[in-house]
């Protein structure tokens, strides 16, 4: 458990870890594990991972299995990715 702020309560090491708190399944999606399910901070700690980069790769991944699916066409894909690699650039 690490502590940021004296204020703050002590968070888990794996607070905010993309890889940890919402990891890829064999099948190729990705889900929050069963122990981040009983944690209080889960939603703070996803949202916080989803902001990083590793956040911007699972949000390419979305739209990449949206246009496999034919649920978005090719212009929105493309509109989609250079958004995102956009946003990669200003972080």
């Amino acid at each position: 458990m690490t502590k940021t702020d004296p204020k703050k309560p002590m968070l888990p090491d794996c607070y905010g870890r993309l890889d940890i708190v919402f990891p890829k399944a064999k099948e190729g999606l990705r889900s929050s594990p069963i122990a981040c399910m009983a944690c209080v901070f889960k939603t703070e700690c996803l949202r916080k991972a989803m902001k990083g980069t590793d956040g911007a790769a699972v949000r390419e991944e979305q739209v990449d299995r949206a246009y496999r699916s034919g649920m978005m066409g090719f212009f929105e894909r493309w509109s989609k990715k250079k958004m995102l690699h956009r946003r990669k650039k200003q972080q």
